[in-house]
């Protein structure tokens, strides 16, 4: 690690913690499609959002960093809530620039084993729902979309803080149902 990243820390665990979060895609937009290596329980696999989608909507929430406190925190609240998503046919997955490595253990520490983690190796999906950090590009804003199964947004919820996005998506699942 260099001593830049070394500074880098303390402002970057602030970051993951409290703070203002934009999301680029509005309610209505199509959804970037993507494929990624992805994680459930320890267990690597490839996750399609065009297959997930034929199972229903996704609830597709980004984050900075594996194992930081916000992030670890907003883990254990989807993981929590996975089965009220799930009681509605929604699929949760969780999307960082961690490597898939640390996505295995994250999936069954944070997570719980009880959603998936998929890896942005690169930051093209980050970069394609434009939720990139400002001060850190290639790293993922705290932003929540529900995607419908016809493949648009249909819900946004921006906001560094890991508190509420659990309820807005649930809300917004609940709302897309009616």
């Amino acid at each position: 690690m260099t001593v830049m990243s070394l500074r880098a820390l303390p402002l970057l665990a602030a970051l993951c913690v409290a703070g203002a979060a934009q999301a680029a895609l509005p309610v209505g937009a199509k959804a970037p499609d993507f494929s990624a290596e992805a994680a459930v329980g320890g267990q690597a696999f490839k996750f399609k959002l065009a297959d997930a989608l034929k199972q229903g909507p996704v609830v597709l929430y980004f984050y900075p960093k594996a194992f930081t406190s916000g992030c670890t925190v907003e883990a254990h609240q989807f993981a929590e809530a996975t089965d009220k998503f799930k009681a509605h046919g929604a699929t949760v997955i969780g999307m960082s620039n961690d490597d898939i490595d640390t996505l295995k253990k994250f999936s069954v520490e944070a997570c719980r084993n009880k959603f998936a983690v998929a890896a942005d190796a690169g930051g093209k999906v980050i970069k394609d729902y434009d939720v990139a950090l400002k001060i850190v590009p290639g790293m993922a804003d705290r932003v929540s979309y529900l995607i419908a199964p016809d493949g648009k947004v249909a819900a946004v919820y921006s906001s560094m803080n890991p508190d509420g996005h659990i309820e807005a998506m649930l809300k917004a699942v609940d709302q897309l149902k009616k």
